[in-house]
């Protein structure tokens, strides 16, 4: 992979290059952004994916997708 590379003013130091931005460019399509359960192939998938996320928003014992004692 080939890196992008820009050049500023560090203090102290001149013009560096420092890395650029890495991602891809691009957007993901319309209809499949957002259907969770066409990912997901059968009932049970579907099931633990949202008692996962009941979980993760609503249970008094973790706190988000951390085992804390007390909340941050």
């Amino acid at each position: 992979m080939e890196y992008k590379t820009v050049k500023k003013e560090a203090p102290g130091r001149g013009e560096v290059e420092v890395l650029a931005e890495t991602y891809e460019p691009g957007e993901p399509e319309a209809e499949a952004a957002g259907r969770w359960r066409q990912k997901l192939e059968n009932r049970d998938e579907k099931l633990k994916y949202l008692k996962n996320g009941e979980r993760y928003w609503y249970s008094d014992d973790w706190f988000g997708s951390e085992k804390r004692k007390n909340p941050a």
